[in-house]
This record gives structure tokens, C-alpha cells and sequence, in this order.
């Protein structure tokens, strides 16, 4: 197989052409540990709350309800970051091999490589706005210091 300085030079071309999507697949998996660390907080939160709601008498079972459905609602938001985070990632991927083969493909690959990375940072924003709902709910629910009676 001969390889002349041109094939080289586009294939050199489209290895820089998927660096930073790679970089941003990086991101989203920082992201994705940071998304799964916070779901894992939520269940090993809840655990220990349903053990409690079991034995609860009626004034205690209400209020353990209620602090178990805001950990139920952060654990779905969690859920819904998580995999609108792995479908961009997915997506992010296929336009690294679209744009990687690209330099052996002889037809313009401009529209879906395009279409696939707007689809990609919208499922992104999905994913970091369902983070900014859960994380606001958090704060919300949050109680620092002892309980008042």
C-alpha cells in the first residue's frame, strides 16, 4: 500500500480535527463520576431513612416520607443527568470516528458531523440543567445544626 505525502497530511488533518472532541469526552466523564458520586450520596442517604420509616411511629413516618420523596426526586434528576451525559458522550464519539474517517471517506460528512455535535451539546445541557435542578433541591432540603423542636 503506498502512502503519498498528501494521504499523510489528511490523515495528520483529521487526527487534529478530533482532539477537542476528546477533550470534551474527557469533561463529560469527569462529569459522569461527579454525576454517579451524587446519586450514590442520594441512595446511601435513603437506606438508613427507609430502615427508620419502618418502625416510625406515625409523626416520625410523615416526616421521613417526605425527606425520602426530595431523595427520590434528586435520585430520578441524577438519573436523567446521568444518561442524557452518556448519550453526549455517545454522541461526541461517533463524531470523533465520523471526523477520524473522514480522511478516507471521499464524501462530505459536513451535515452529519454538524447535526451530531449540536445533538450532543444539547443532550449536555439537558444533563447539567437536570445537575443544577438536583443541586438546587439539595440546598433547599439541606438542614445544618441541630433540629428545632
Amino acid at each position: 500500500m503506498d502512502t503519498t505525502p498528501a494521504d499523510v497530511a489528511r490523515i495528520a488533518h483529521s487526527i487534529q480535527l478530533s482532539v477537542a472532541p476528546v477533550f470534551l469526552l474527557s469533561g463529560i466523564g469527569v462529569l459522569l463520576g461527579v454525576l454517579t458520586n451524587r446519586l450514590a450520596r442520594v441512595v446511601d442517604r435513603a437506606r438508613p431513612l427507609e430502615e427508620q420509616h419502618e418502625t416510625a411511629d406515625t409523626a416520625a413516618a410523615e416526616e421521613l416520607r417526605r425527606r425520602l420523596r426530595w431523595l427520590a426526586k434528586r435520585a430520578r434528576l441524577m438519573n436523567v443527568a446521568i444518561t442524557l451525559s452518556t448519550v453526549s458522550a455517545l454522541l461526541v464519539a461517533i463524531v470523533v470516528a465520523l471526523l477520524f474517517g473522514s480522511a478516507f471517506i471521499q464524501f462530505n460528512l459536513a451535515v452529519p458531523v454538524a447535526t451530531l455535535f449540536i445533538a450532543a451539546m444539547a443532550s449536555l445541557v439537558g444533563a447539567l440543567v437536570a445537575f443544577l435542578l438536583e443541586v438546587r433541591i439539595a440546598t433547599v432540603t439541606i438542614r445544618i445544626g441541630p433540629k428545632d423542636s
